[in-house]
């Protein structure tokens, strides 16, 4: 079915987004940090954690996809967006400020961008043959331009991150 393709190419994409932010968010312990740095390591291992936890909740909402069940996919999402409240609740050090509104803005664009998935297959699930595929491709292309703006702020992020 085209819509289960799609649907697990733009989960899969947004899994791949968390797995940057990751890359941005690790570092190794070492001695003589003064306070400064230690709250900015503390920050960003607090964001590894929360993108590692929603890694497993979008890891389970593509099985979801897969057996196109909706309900599933519908709770899978909402653990997702957990993590994704989690993310927007931690306490950013001074300098990391600019760096957790950019995660934050982009984790709500990938929230935003999954309801509209969600969305989307439930009203090609439910309308069945007279679901209306010519507005299909279009609708994807804004999901997916929302789910790239999202992208596109947490790279941004790790890159703030990394210049901290």
């Amino acid at each position: 079915m085209k819509i289960k393709a799609v649907a697990t190419s733009i989960v899969l994409a947004c899994v791949l987004a968390c797995s940057v932010a990751l890359a941005g968010c690790s570092s190794s312990a070492s001695s003589g940090l003064n306070e400064e740095q230690r709250a900015n390591r503390a920050y960003m291992s607090q964001v590894n954690e929360t993108m590692v936890e929603l890694d497993a909740d979008l890891d389970t909402f593509v099985d979801a996809v897969s057996r196109g069940d909706i309900v599933n996919m519908r709770t899978q999402a909402q653990n997702a967006y957990q993590q994704l409240d989690k993310l927007s609740k931690l306490e950013a050090p001074e300098k990391l400020a600019d760096v957790h509104k950019g995660y934050v803005d982009g984790a709500d664009k990938l929230r935003k961008a999954l309801d509209e998935y969600v969305d989307l297959y439930a009203e090609a699930a439910q309308a069945g043959s007279s679901f209306d595929w010519d507005s299909y491709d279009e609708r994807i292309k804004s999901i997916q331009s929302l789910y790239d703006e999202g992208v596109k702020m947490l790279e941004e992020g790790d890159k703030k991150a990394a210049e901290a």
